[in-house]
C-alpha cells in the first residue's frame, strides 16, 4: 500500500519547523528517524497533510553529560549512537543495558530515542527506561520551551501531550544524588520483535542504602507502567532477599497485561516478577564487587 499524498517540508531551523507545525494546524507529522512513522504512512494508519523532516536542523544529534551528571539526548541522536556510547556505559547502566536491545540494527541506525518516546508505543523500550530514571522531555513551541516528565508525557497508546505546534527537542536524565545502579531486561519472541515484557530499574544508593528507585514496565499495559509502589518498597534500606522479593511481587501486581499471542496475563506477570528479581540480584552482586 502507498501512503496518502502529503506535503513534504525539510526545515533548517527549529523556528522554521515550529512555524510549519503551526501552519499544519494539527495535520502535520514530524520525521526524525522514520522507523515508526514511515510504516504507519505506508499502511495508512497515519495520513498527515504534511510531513516535517527535521534531519536538516543542525545541532540535534548530540548526547552528552553535563558537569553535574545530567544526561541530555538530542532529538536526532540515533539508537546506535547510544548503543555505542561510552557516556552511557560510564554513567548510566540502565540506559546502557537497554540500548543494544532496541528493535534490530537497521532500526537502531536511524531511529531516535526522542522519536520513540513521542511515538508512545506501549511496547516501546525507552519509555520504561526513562520513567525509571525520572527523565523528562524538553518541548519547544511558539511560546518557548517547557519540561515534561516522561511519566506524564504519554496520554494513551500512540498519544503524547505535545501541542500540535510543539517539537520535542531533547530528552533529559536528571543528575543522580547517589551511586547509580540498575538494568533493563526484555523478553521477545525473536530478535527485533516488540517486547512481550520489559522491565527497567534505576537505583541510587548511599552507603549501601537505596535513596531513590524507579521501575518502568514495558508491554504489560495500555501504556508504559510506572511501578511506583514496587519502587517505593526499595527505598530507605539495603537490598535484601526480602525487599527484592517484595518489589518483584508489587511490580507484578502493578502490571496490567492482557492474554494474547505472546502469552497469558499470568505468564507475563510471572516474567515481570522474575525480571525484577533478576535485575536486583545483579545490582547486589555489583555492589558487593565494588565494596
Amino acid at each position: 500500500m502507498y501512503p496518502s499524498r502529503f506535503r513534504y517540508e525539510a526545515p533548517r531551523s527549529l523556528e522554521e519547523a515550529i512555524e510549519l507545525l503551526r501552519l499544519g494546524g494539527g495535520e502535520a507529522k514530524v520525521l526524525a528517524g522514520g522507523q515508526s512513522l514511515v510504516p504507519m504512512l505506508k499502511l495508512r494508519f497515519a495520513s498527515p497533510e504534511m510531513v516535517v523532516d527535521i534531519n536538516n536542523i543542525a545541532g540535534l544529534d548530540y548526547h552528552r553529560v553535563d558537569p553535574d551528571g545530567t544526561i541530555r539526548i538530542g532529538a536526532l541522536c540515533r539508537h546506535a549512537d547510544l548503543e555505542n556510547s561510552a557516556i552511557l556505559h560510564a554513567h548510566q547502566p540502565t540506559m546502557a543495558a537497554a540500548a543494544p536491545v532496541i528493535a534490530d540494527p537497521i532500526v537502531r541506525n536511524r531511529g531516535t530515542l526522542v522519536g520513540s518516546l513521542c511515538h508512545a508505543d506501549p511496547q516501546g523500550d525507552w519509555a520504561s527506561v526513562m520513567i525509571a530514571l525520572g527523565g523528562s522531555i524538553i518541548a519547544q513551541g511558539p511560546n518557548g520551551r517547557r519540561s515534561i516528565p516522561v511519566a506524564d508525557f504519554v496520554k494513551g497508546p500512540f498519544q503524547n501531550v505535545l501541542a500540535f505546534d510543539e517539537l520535542a527537542i531533547e530528552a533529559v536524565v536528571p543528575a543522580p544524588k547517589g551511586v547509580v545502579n540498575g538494568g533493563y531486561l526484555k523478553l521477545e519472541r525473536r530478535v527485533g520483535d516488540f517486547a512481550t515484557v520489559g522491565v527497567a530499574i534505576a537505583l541510587e544508593s548511599s552507603s549501601g542504602v537505596i535513596i531513590r528507585a524507579g521501575i518502568g514496565l514495558t508491554g504489560v499495559g495500555g501504556t508504559t507502567i510506572n511501578a511506583i509502589e514496587a519502587a517505593k518498597a526499595l527505598i530507605g534500606g539495603p537490598l535484601t532477599a526480602e525487599s527484592i522479593a517484595n518489589a518483584g511481587d508489587l511490580a507484578a501486581q502493578g502490571a496490567q497485561p492482557r492474554t494474547d499471542h505472546r502469552g497469558s496475563a499470568t505468564y507475563k506477570r510471572h516474567i515481570v516478577r522474575t525480571f525484577v528479581v533478576r535485575i536486583l540480584d545483579g545490582v547486589v552482586e555489583s555492589m558487593e564487587r565494588a565494596a
